[in-house]
């Protein structure tokens, strides 16, 4: 089989999911993501969205100023809009439990509303709570706190929902576009026009990391569901993946868009990705598989964000032709492949015990900050396996060997070779793509020869007539 950056999409039809290249996957019965809602009302870009824990609720930032609540899941029911920023509203978070909504605004201003039955109460506003546009906000996992990240270079932390103003990490040197928490606190990535990406020790205040293999300003960063690994996108036009423990890139998709990159989202089993672009597009990655998934041209213009529901089952996107789309994902027969099947094991340390999302499909296990900090250290090991190709992972399970036997291998010299097997196996198919590509070439390059010898023979002959 071809690399995954081999392939590109067969068609795009308007205003549907297409799926990669036309082609279903082997065994599959899993039915297309349908649009569900087509939202109308904002009178600028859509920035940001997100929805609210118990899905009944999502909220959506404009250019226009404002903050607009939709109810996907009643019919014909009413949005409703609330002012209160100065400027475009250009970040918005739900917390954890649905009772409070932070926004950010290029008015420099955070505001934390409270929603209720009959609209918002008035906001607490944390007036000049950065010194330029604020880009990102962000909840902790437990509500406790938020994170904000804007134009004067920091990223700030703040008690919640009080507003509390808790702590400023400095280190970019240029905007710093989204900042977000790990499960546990512990960690927060960042994403900059300084063409890096950053992580931080929250408890230490410090820059634990800084991956600065960008060519381009990295518009986004997100954590993956199990803590383990990131991603990154942003003006290069591709989505990469990094293992937080060793720091390397575990998958990169070359020219994932044809414009710059604007929002990611991971679906909470973490086998799915949602990115945006300029281009116009949505696209689901499969990161199981290496490969997109899907590919939604319904926006007039760009995709300016895009986020899964927290349970997965829906996702939102908005766009500069001010619409906001409700999808349903119907993902559900190829998670259910994926984490519920007892063929696929994920290698250690993800082990933990994940809660059930739906329908027996499980949320990605967790790892905890202090072992993926564990990555600082020399020597460590990595948790993820490369996935340049595309087949998905399997981890061979490998039976204890008895104490003492002579046949026992150790596990760390079992992941390296491991690791470069998987490496020999993309090396080789790599080549082979080139030698199809240039045979391919080869008998261009003769249909061309043999067209010119017509030709020539052709105007050889008519010279003589003439003559």
């Amino acid at each position: 089989p071809q690399s995954p950056r081999a392939f590109e999409p067969a068609y795009i039809e308007h205003g549907k999911m297409v799926r990669f290249g036309g082609v279903p996957m082997p065994e599959e019965t899993v039915e297309d993501p349908t649009l569900k809602h087509n939202f109308k009302g904002h009178k600028g870009v859509v920035h940001a969205c997100a929805f609210k824990p118990n899905l009944k609720q999502l909220v959506t930032a404009s250019e226009d100023h404002s903050l607009m609540i939709w109810s996907p899941g009643v019919p014909n029911a009413r949005a409703y809009k609330f002012s209160g920023h100065t400027d475009a509203v250009t970040a918005v978070a739900y917390s954890p439990d649905g009772t409070t909504i932070a926004s950010g605004s290029r008015d420099r201003s955070i505001r934390m509303w409270t929603p209720s039955i009959v609209g918002l109460y008035e906001p607490k506003a944390l007036k000049s709570a950065h010194g330029g546009c604020i880009r990102s906000v962000s909840f902790s996992r437990d509500g406790t706190l938020l994170v904000s990240a804007a134009d004067d270079k920091t990223v700030k932390i703040w008690g919640a929902p009080e507003g509390k103003f808790l702590h400023t990490l400095s280190g970019h040197i240029n905007w710093v576009r989204c900042a977000e928490f790990n499960h546990d606190n512990g960690l927060i990535v960042s994403a900059s026009d300084d063409k890096t990406a950053r992580l931080w020790d929250v408890r230490g205040q410090r820059c634990a990391f800084i991956y600065d293999d960008f060519k381009a300003p990295v518009r986004c960063a997100k954590f993956h569901p199990d803590g383990a690994a990131i991603a990154t996108a942003g003006d290069d036009r591709t989505v990469q993946v990094w293992d937080i423990r060793s720091q390397k890139l575990v998958q990169h998709y070359h020219a994932a868009h044809g414009d710059r990159v604007n929002s990611l989202s991971f679906h909470p089993s973490g086998d799915f990705l949602l990115s945006t672009s300029d281009d116009g597009t949505v696209k689901v990655w499969d990161l199981r598989e290496g490969q997109l998934f899907y590919t939604l041209n319904g926006h007039d213009g760009p995709s300016t964000c895009a986020e899964f529901s927290p349970d997965g089952s829906f996702f939102a996107s908005g766009g500069a032709d001010q619409s906001v789309m409700v999808w349903k994902t119907n993902f559900d027969v190829v998670l259910k492949k994926h984490a519920g099947a007892t063929d696929v094991k994920l290698p250690a340390p993800f082990t933990a015990e994940a809660p059930i999302l739906k329908d027996d499909v499980r949320a990605a296990p967790v790892m905890s900050t202090e072992r993926a900090m564990e990555g600082l250290k020399a020597g460590s090991t990595p948790p993820l396996k490369e996935n340049k190709n595309k087949e998905p992972v399997k981890t061979p399970v490998k039976k204890p060997a008895a104490a003492g036997g002579d046949g026992a291998i150790p596990e760390a010299l079992a992941q390296t070779l491991g690791h470069i097997v998987g490496q020999l196996d993309v090396l080789t198919k790599s080549i082979g793509l080139i030698e199809e590509r240039l045979s391919a070439n080869e008998d261009r390059v003769k249909d061309l020869v043999g067209i010119a010898e017509k030709k020539s023979s052709s105007d050889r002959s008519s010279s003589r007539f003439t003559t």
